[in-house]
């Protein structure tokens, strides 16, 4: 089994690529294997279009990328999943990862109280984000959409349990030290 990381940015010289140079370095430290599903260098198309949409309830897709990333996800124990919040909310890349891989019968199955969570073969799931406001202000006037909605409706959704949560407030305007101090805290999470 290998853990997988998820990176949702665009761009390779941000602080979530620090972030998953960090996550690698230390799965390397820990001898354990990984593959990474960057869906920006994948070119993901994050859009349902009206042909994913007529195959969805039936839990299927033409989408070559969406099936490589359920084998990937079916071959995973653990899952590392970084990402900048914009709008206090995942990116749309995410969003849309979420919408088109996480299908009925791969992901979940309904049953009559809710979704059945099929995922439980990844027993540790890491969600590292990035924003720009406080972590305070993230919790207690935003609504805490990370962990509200994103964890605790979402990834329960399809089965994750075990679910971590750190972010790096004020990311851009911050101190470089706070940046340093936060890649060490990954580190220690992951280890």
């Amino acid at each position: 089994m290998k853990t997988t990381i998820i990176f949702a940015h665009p761009w390779h010289g941000s602080f979530n690529k620090a972030i998953m140079d960090t996550t690698i370095k230390q799965l390397e430290i820990k001898k354990k294997d990984y593959q990474v599903i960057d869906l920006n260098k994948d070119a993901f198309d994050p859009v349902l279009r009206e042909s994913d949409l007529a195959l969805y309830s039936k839990g299927q897709t033409k989408d070559p990328l969406v099936v490589k990333y359920q084998r990937m996800l079916k071959d995973s124990d653990e899952l590392v999943i970084i990402f900048p919040i914009w709008w206090y909310d995942v990116p749309a890349i995410l969003k849309g990862f979420i919408d088109k891989v996480m299908l009925k019968n791969f992901a979940y199955i309904e049953g009559k109280t809710g979704l059945k969570g099929q995922l439980t073969s990844i027993k540790k799931t890491t969600v590292i984000s990035t924003s720009e406001v406080p972590n305070w202000y993230l919790r207690f006037v935003a609504g805490n959409p990370i962990k509200g909605t994103f964890i605790r409706s979402t990834l329960k959704g399809v089965g994750l349990k075990n679910v971590k949560w750190i972010n790096s407030s004020l990311t851009s305007t911050g101190k470089e030290h706070r940046r340093k101090n936060f890649l060490k805290k990954v580190a220690t999470a992951l280890g």
